[in-house]
C-alpha cells in the first residue's frame, strides 16, 4: 500500500505543533513558580548592612533566596490598628453565629472561647509581619561571602534579636533533569511514528528501490594513464575525451563535437576496464561504473527504469562519465532466437538507445562501454551518434608487454638476473591480466622459498604455471604410463624441432600439470599477425607427433592424444572451410556463424552447402590429416635414436629445458658424466629447496592466529536468512 507523501508531511507538521505545545506548557509550569527578583543585588546587601533582615533561606543548588525583613514603623502601626479592629469583628461574628447555633463562647467542655481568642491575640501582638522578598542569587558562594560577616556582626551586637538563617543543600534541579521526562516521552513518540511510517511504506519503498540504479564510483582508488601500459594508441584516443572534459572551449571553437560514446572492444584481460578507470581518474569528473547485468531484474520494466535513473544521475552531475562493463548483457541484437525476441531485455535496450541519442539532449555525459563480443551487439547501438568511436584493445606487443611488466613489478623487489625484455619476448600472447598474474605468482614462489627478491628462476616457473597450471609432484603414475608419456612428449618435441615454421622448444615435462599428464612447451620468438598455410600444416604434424611416437615405439596407442587429435581436426577444418586453403574446393567459406542469442553454439552454425560439398570437405580434411600423419612418421623414423635418447632422459629427470633438448638432438655424446653430476646436484638442491619451502609454510601456518569456528547458532541464523 502506497503512502501519500503530502499526508505523511501533514502528520509530521501536527507532531511538530504538538511538540511545541508540550514544551511551552512545560516551560510555563516550570517558570511559574520562580521568584521575582528586586532591582539589584546591591539592594539585597543593603538590607543586611542596615540590619533589616529578620531571617533568610538560601538554596545552594538553585540560588533561590527567601528573605524575610523586619517590619517598618509604618507597618507596625498598621498591624496594631488591625489588631484593635479584630475583637469587634469577632464579637459581631459570634453574635451572628450565636443567633443561629447558640452561644459560640461556650466550648464543648464548658470553657469560654474568649480566653482562647485572647491568647491568640496576645501571641500575635508579639510580632508584626514584615515584607518577604524572593530573589535568585547570581552566585551563591559570593553571596555567602558577602553576608556571612554582616550576619555574624549583627548577631553579636543584638543577642536578643538575632538573624535566623537556613541553608538548603544542592539538589539535581538542573534544566536537564526538569526536561528529561518530557524529552524521553517525545523521543518515544517520534521513534514510534517513524516505525509506523516505515512499516506502512516499506512495501512501496522497497518495490520502488528496484527501479533505482546502484552505481559504483572509483573514489577509493584513483587510476591514471600512468597505470596503463602497453596500449599507447588506445590512450591517445581516450586522451581527447579527457581534454574535452577539462577544456571543452578549445573543441567548441572549431565546431568539433566530442564522441558521445566510446566502445572498447577486445579479448578478456587486455585492459578495457582499466582504461575506463584511467579516463575517470584523469578527467576528475563523476564516474558512474555499472555492469550490463545490473539492469536485469526479476520485475518487468525495471531495466528501462534503471537506465532512466542512471542517466538522470549523470545529467545532474554533468560533466560526467558512464561506464557500462560487459554491455553485451543488455545490448544484444533484438529479434533474435526462436521466440522472436526477449521483451524485457529489448525494452531495456530501447531505453538505452533513446537515452544515448534520442529526442532529448544529453549534454556533458560521455558513455564508455566495454565488451569482448562486439559482433553480437545491436546495430542501432553501434551507429554514429551513440558509439561514435570504437577502440580495439588487443594483445600487447613485445614493447607493450615490457611496459606492463614494469608496471606490475615496480612495487616488487627484483633480482639482478631478471631481464624484463627477455620475459616480454617469451610471453607472446599474454594479456595484461596474464602478466599481472605472472608477476604475482613469481612473488608467491619467492616468498615460499624465503627469498628477499624475485629471480629469473621464479619468473620462468611462474610463466609455465600460468600457461600449463601447477605441477602435481605428489601424483604417482605407473612405470608403464611414465614410459608412454615420455615417448609421447619426446615425439612432439622432435617433430617440433624438425619443422622450420614451429617455435623452438622451451621445456618438456612428464610431470602432470592441470589436466595434462605431460606437456611440450614452445615459446614464440616474435609476434605473428598472420598464419601461413605451411605453418598450419606443420602445426597439425606437430600435434600428431605424440600419437605417431606411441605407435612406432610401443606398437600401441592411448587416449593421451585425444586433445591433440581434436585440435588437429579443428585446424584442418578451418583450413578448408574458413581460410580457403583447399586447392580442390577453392577460396570459399563454407558454413556461417550467426551466434544467435538463445541458441546453442552448435545451432548457431548453419550449413550453406550441399551434401556433395560436405563429403568433399570431409575428404579434404582427411587428406590433410593423413598427409600430416605420414610426415610425422617419416620424421620420427629418421630420428629414432634421438627419440629413444630424449625419452630416456625424460624418464630419468622428468624435465628437459630448451638448451638441454637442443644438445640432445645435436650432440651424440650428450649427456656426459659432467652433465649427470650437475643434474644430480640440481636434484639435491631442488629437493632441499622444496623441503625448506614446506617447512617455512608449516611454520607460518603454526604461527598464524587460529580462526574461531562458527557456532551452530550462526549457521542457524544464516539458514533463516
Amino acid at each position: 500500500m502506497a503512502i501519500n507523501k503530502k499526508k505523511s508531511k501533514g502528520i509530521g507538521i501536527y507532531l511538530i505543533i504538538l511538540l511545541v505545545v508540550v514544551l511551552g506548557a512545560a516551560s510555563v509550569f516550570t517558570m511559574g513558580g520562580k521568584p521575582q527578583k528586586p532591582t539589584t543585588y546591591q539592594t539585597i546587601l543593603g538590607y543586611f548592612q542596615n540590619g533589616q533582615v529578620r531571617s533568610y533561606t538560601i538554596n545552594f543548588g538553585t540560588g533561590d533566596l527567601v528573605l524575610n525583613l523586619k517590619p517598618t514603623e509604618q507597618e507596625k502601626a498598621q498591624y496594631e490598628a488591625q489588631l484593635k479592629q479584630l475583637p469587634q469583628r469577632n464579637e459581631q461574628s459570634n453574635n451572628w453565629l450565636g443567633g443561629l447555633f447558640g452561644d459560640p463562647t461556650q466550648t464543648p467542655s464548658g470553657q469560654a472561647g474568649g480566653d482562647q481568642n485572647q491568647t491568640k491575640t496576645d501571641g500575635a501582638k508579639k510580632e508584626a509581619p514584615g515584607k518577604q522578598i524572593l530573589y535568585k542569587v547570581p552566585s551563591v558562594p559570593y553571596f555567602v561571602e558577602d553576608t556571612q560577616q554582616l550576619v555574624a556582626d549583627y548577631n553579636a551586637a543584638h543577642s536578643d534579636d538575632k538573624i535566623e538563617w537556613d541553608y538548603i543543600r544542592a539538589k539535581d534541579n538542573s534544566m536537564l533533569s526538569q526536561w528529561l521526562p518530557t524529552l524521553l516521552l517525545l523521543a518515544v513518540m517520534v521513534v514510534f511514528w517513524f516505525m509506523m511510517m516505515r512499516q506502512a511504506g516499506g512495501g512501496a519503498g522497497k518495490a520502488m528501490s528496484f527501479a533505482k540504479m546502484k552505481v559504483k564510483s572509483d573514489d577509493g582508488r584513483k587510476t591514471s594513464f600512468k597505470d596503463v601500459a602497453g596500449a599507447e594508441e588506445e590512450k591517445e584516443e581516450l586522451c581527447e575525451v579527457v581534454e574535452f572534459l577539462k577544456d571543452p572551449r578549445r573543441f567548441n571553437e572549431l565546431g568539433a563535437r566530442i564522441p558521445k560514446g566510446v566502445l572498447l572492444v577486445g579479448p578478456p584481460g587486455t585492459g578495457k576496464t582499466l582504461l575506463a578507470r584511467a579516463v575517470a581518474g584523469e578527467a576528475g569528473v563523476p564516474f558512474f561504473s555499472i555492469s550490463g547485468s545490473d539492469f536485469v531484474e526479476m520485475f518487468v520494466g525495471v531495466g528501462a527504469s534503471r537506465v532512466r535513473d542512471l542517466f538522470d544521475q549523470a545529467k545532474k552531475n554533468a560533466p560526467s562519465i558512464i561506464f557500462i562493463d560487459e554491455i553485451d548483457a543488455v545490448g544484444r541484437q533484438r529479434g533474435a532466437g526462436l521466440g522472436g525476441g526477449h521483451d524485457e531485455r529489448e525494452q531495456t535496450l530501447n531505453q538505452l538507445l533513446v537515452e544515448m541519442d534520442g529526442f532529448g539532449a544529453n549534454v556533458g555525459v560521455i558513455i564508455i562501454a566495454a565488451t569482448n563480443r562486439a559482433d553480437i551487439l545491436d546495430h542501432a547501438l553501434l551507429r554514429p551518434g551513440r558509439f561514435d568511436r570504437q577502440i580495439y584493445v588487443g594483445y600487447p606487443d613485445v614493447k607493450g608487454r615490457e611496459e606492463i611488466l614494469k608496471v606490475h613489478t615496480r612495487n616488487k623487489p627484483i633480482g639482478p638476473d631478471v631481464n624484463l625484455e627477455t620475459i616480454a619476448k617469451t610471453t607472446v600472447g599474454f594479456t595484461g591480466a596474464d602478466l599481472e598474474n605472472l608477476a604475482n605468482e613469481a612473488a608467491l614462489l619467492a616468498a615460499r622459498r624465503n627469498k628477499k627478491a624475485i629471480t629469473m628462476q621464479e619468473i620462468e616457473e611462474a610463466t609455465i604455471k600460468v600457461v600449463a597450471g601447477p605441477e602435481k609432484k605428489s601424483h604417482k603414475i605407473s612405470e608403464k604410463d611414465k614410459t608412454l608419456t615420455a615417448y609421447h612428449e619426446a615425439g612432439h618435441a622432435i617433430v617440433t624441432y624438425c619443422c622450420p615454421t614451429q617455435d623452438p622448444v622451451h621445456q618438456i615435462s612428464i610431470i602432470p600439470r592441470g589436466r595434462a599428464g605431460g606437456y611440450t612447451m614452445s615459446l614464440p620468438l616474435e609476434d605473428k599477425n598472420y598464419i601461413s598455410k605451411k605453418k598450419m600444416q606443420e602445426d597439425i604434424i606437430t600435434l600428431l607427433g605424440g600419437r605417431v611416437a606411441e605407435k612406432l615405439v610401443l606398437d600401441d596407442i592411448s587416449t593421451g592424444a585425444s586433445n591433440d587429435i581434436e585440435r588437429a581436426t579443428k585446424t584442418a577444418r578451418s583450413m578448408v572451410t574458413r581460410y580457403g586453403f583447399s586447392e580442390k574446393l577453392g577460396p570459399i567459406v563454407y558454413g556461417t556463424d550467426e551466434s544467435e542469442v538463445f541458441l546453442g553454439r552448435d545451432f548457431g552454425q548453419s550449413r550453406n552447402y550441399s551434401e556433395n560439398v560436405a563429403a568433399e570437405i570431409d575428404s579434404e580434411i582427411r587428406e590433410i590429416i593423413d598427409n600430416a600423419y605420414e610426415r610425422a612418421k617419416d620424421i620420427l623414423t629418421k630420428h629414432m635414436d634421438e627419440l629413444h635418447k630424449v625419452s630416456k632422459y625424460l624418464y630419468r629427470y622428468e624435465k628437459i629445458d630448451g638448451v638441454v633438448f637442443k644438445r640432445l638432438m645435436e650432440d651424440p655424446n650428450f649427456p656426459d658424466e659432467e652433465h649427470e653430476r650437475q643434474m644430480e646436484e640440481r636434484e639435491r638442491d631442488n629437493k632441499k629447496r622444496d623441503e625448506e619451502a614446506k617447512k617455512a609454510t608449516a611454520e607460518a601456518i603454526a604461527k598464524s592466529p587460529e580462526i574461531p569456528e562458527q557456532t551452530e547458532n550462526v549457521v542457524e541464523e544464516d539458514n533463516e536468512e
